[in-house]
C-alpha cells in the first residue's frame, strides 16, 4: 500500500505551486448549484464530442445540492451538442419538471430516478445509446480485465440481463437497475447499453461512461481478431483498479475535458 500523506491520489502532485485541478470548495448552496449544472452541460457537450448522440436517446442527471430529491437533467429532445445550463430543466422522482421550459425524457426519468431515489449517496447518472456500448451489451457479458483501462472497471460493474432490451416507460422499469447499483459505478444492460453513476461527481460519471465505452469497443475490436487476449491476474487488477479507477480519477480525467470545452464551447454557459 503506498503512503500518500494527505493525499487523495498518488496522482496530486508533492511539490506545491504546480498547476493542477483540485476539487472546489463552495462557500453557498448556489454556487455550489452552478458548478453541477455547469458540469452536467460540460458532460453533454463530452458526449456530443464522443459521437454518443442517437435521436432523443441519453440523458445525464445531477442531483441538485440543496434539494437532493430532486435532479437536473438534459431536455428532451435537445441534441447535446445544444444543451446548456438554460436550457436544463429540474425533476422530480415522479418525473415531474419543477423548473425549465422542456419535457423530460420519459425513460431517462423512469430509470434515473429509480437509481438516485434507491442510492441516496449517489450524485449523478449517465446513460446514452453508444455504439459499441450497445452492441457488447447485446453479449450479455461483463468486461474482461484485459487491458489497465478495463481493470478499472474490475469488479466494479455489473451485467443486469432482467428486463433486457424492453423499454424502460413504466415506473417500476427501473427497479433492476435500481438494485443493481449497490456499491459499484457501472452496468451493462443487456440488449440495451451502458450505464454509470457517481458517488462523486457528474465529471466522474460521465468520464466512467466514455471509459466504458472504449473498452467495450476494445473488447469488440480483440474479439474479431479471434485471438484469446491475456487476462490480467486478478491481485493486478484490484491493484489497477484501485489507482485508476476511483471516483476521484474519474473526476480528475474530466477535468481535461472540462479545459477543453470551456475554451472552445462558451456558449454552454448561455
Amino acid at each position: 500500500m503506498l503512503d500518500l500523506g494527505n493525499r487523495t491520489s498518488i496522482y496530486q502532485p508533492e511539490q506545491e505551486g504546480l498547476i493542477f485541478p483540485w476539487e472546489p470548495e463552495f462557500d453557498s448552496v448556489e454556487e455550489e448549484r452552478r458548478y453541477r449544472k455547469e458540469h452536467l452541460v460540460a458532460a453533454c457537450r463530452a458526449f456530443a464530442q464522443e459521437g454518443f448522440d442517437y435521436g432523443f436517446a441519453g440523458h445525464l442527471t445531477v442531483r441538485d445540492p440543496e434539494r437532493p430529491e430532486l435532479y437536473w437533467t438534459n431536455p428532451m429532445c435537445v441534441h447535446f451538442a445544444k444543451v446548456k445550463v438554460s436550457n436544463l430543466i429540474l425533476v422530480d422522482h415522479v418525473g415531474t419538471v419543477i423548473e425549465g421550459g422542456h419535457a423530460v425524457n420519459r425513460a431517462g426519468f423512469v430509470l434515473h430516478a429509480n437509481v438516485h431515489e434507491a442510492h441516496p449517496d449517489i450524485i449523478a447518472m449517465c446513460h446514452a445509446h453508444t455504439p459499441f456500448g450497445v452492441a457488447w451489451a447485446a453479449t450479455g457479458r461483463p468486461i474482461d480485465p484485459i487491458t489497465q483501462d478495463a481493470c478499472a472497471f474490475f469488479e466494479d460493474h455489473v451485467v443486469i440481463g432482467e428486463s433486457a432490451g424492453a423499454v424502460a416507460v413504466e415506473n417500476h422499469a427501473g427497479n433492476d437497475v435500481a438494485k443493481a447499483f449497490k456499491g459499484v459505478k457501472a452496468a451493462i444492460h443487456q440488449n440495451h447499453g451502458l450505464l454509470t453513476a457517481s458517488r462523486h461527481s457528474i465529471d466522474a460519471a460521465a468520464f466512467w461512461f466514455i471509459a466504458l465505452e472504449r473498452c467495450c469497443r476494445q473488447q469488440l475490436d480483440i474479439a474479431a481478431t479471434g485471438i484469446e487476449p491475456i487476462r490480467i491476474p486478478e491481485k493486478g487488477a484490484r491493484y489497477s483498479r484501485e489507482h485508476v479507477g476511483s471516483d476521484y480519477i474519474g473526476w480528475l480525467h474530466f477535468q481535461t475535458v472540462w479545459n477543453q470545452l470551456i475554451e472552445d464551447q462558451p456558449d454552454m454557459f448561455d
